[in-house]
């Protein structure tokens, strides 16, 4: 399985992230497939995770979380309440492969790892940010081959290209080899690490802020992740709308991720930053809109603008009445729409010759 942009050069690939936002029930879930294939998505992401194998009973909250969720609820108790079984995660990638969609989730640890890629037979690998320095993780996700799309908020180029060390030692390194972080960073300058990092691997830019504000984005980092390491990069929004997703496919992403819910009114972490299934419509419309529009880099006349071409642009006209024999002046000779005649770039050249012909006024000139 290659990355995503191997097959994305024309075409970005949409990731609806449902994530949490079923709120724990299997209904909600198939419903939430059904929203993000009639909103043209190319897959629906759902968070695969066993709250006793992901936090600590005693972890806090995040501020956001605190917010939309019950105050006397630990972390590990809203996790538990939000997880999806293993005969939930097969009703939902079965329902995915007859509906046309593709079934992705989020493993938060090496169980959930197991699940989607051994039993549910997922086929590409989407990583949280909050996963970039989970390196057993990382490993295990490229030991597995499937193709991986690494989120990597709250993070700097540094914790990224140890990061990409770490998929690269998996990829191309023996399970007889032991890890090591000096091993990592060998296996990322390698060639062969090099090679299985664009042939499998691509990042996206994201602000793990909930939502996250418009000045916090630094879109422009899309572009640095690109250029630093040389694969191909997408964004993965937190912020209100899609004007952020849209933007970035104008910058070059070749993948787009945004939250979505059926109801911003649900009660559960995600909802209040979530797109609803007529914004995820809109939001996939306007990502084809960009892609189209990009088009080639080659400046000439579109096919469209030929015709137009010669009702907008100009020729040379008789100004007045020519005589056969009268000399062509700036008295007589004009320059006016159709372009179907003589361009005005030969004007000069055209001053000082002799009409062959009699010209009515507004006639185009035949040279």
């Amino acid at each position: 399985m290659t990355s995503v942009s191997k097959q994305a050069h024309s075409r970005v690939y949409v990731i609806a992230e449902a994530g949490v936002c079923h709120n724990g029930s299997l209904e909600l879930a198939r419903r939430m497939v059904d929203a993000a294939r009639r909103a043209g998505a190319d897959a629906v992401k759902f968070q695969s995770f066993r709250a006793v194998e992901m936090v600590c009973r005693t972890a806090p909250k995040a501020a956001y979380q605190l917010e939309t969720t019950a105050q006397d609820e630990t972390q590990f108790d809203m996790l538990r309440r939000l997880e999806l079984d293993e005969a939930s995660h097969a009703v939902l990638a079965r329902h995915c492969r007859e509906n046309g969609i593709e079934f992705l989730s989020t493993p938060f640890d090496l169980v959930s790892l197991g699940l989607l890629t051994e039993r549910i037979g997922v086929q590409r690998i989407k990583l949280a940010s909050s996963e970039i320095t989970n390196a057993p993780l990382l490993l295990a996700a490229a030991r597995t081959r499937r193709s991986v799309i690494l989120s990597t908020g709250m993070s700097a180029l540094a914790e990224v290209k140890t990061a990409l060390g770490v998929l690269a030692f998996g990829y191309v390194r023996p399970v007889s080899v032991l890890p090591s972080v000096r091993s990592f960073e060998d296996t990322y300058w390698s060639s062969e690490g090099q090679a299985a990092l664009l042939k499998n691997v691509t990042l996206l830019h994201c602000t793990s802020e909930y939502p996250a504000r418009f000045e916090d984005v630094n879109l422009r980092a899309m572009q640095t992740l690109r250029e630093a390491f040389g694969l191909p990069t997408g964004i993965s929004d937190h912020t209100p709308g899609s004007t952020v997703p849209v933007a970035a496919v104008a910058l070059g992403a070749v993948v787009v991720e945004k939250h979505f819910t059926l109801d911003r009114e649900l009660s559960g972490p995600d909802h209040n930053v979530a797109l609803t299934p007529d914004e995820l419509t809109a939001m996939v419309r306007g990502v084809r809109e960009v892609e189209a529009a990009l088009g080639s880099p080659i400046k000439s006349a579109a096919e469209g603008e030929l015709e137009v071409q010669k009702v907008a642009r100009k020729s040379l006209v008789a100004a007045r009445p020519i005589v056969r024999g009268e000399v062509f002046s700036e008295q007589n000779l004009g320059v006016k729409r159709p372009g179907s005649g003589v361009s005005p770039l030969s004007y000069w050249e055209t001053l000082g010759k002799v009409a062959d012909r009699d010209y009515q006024s507004d006639e185009l000139i035949v040279l």
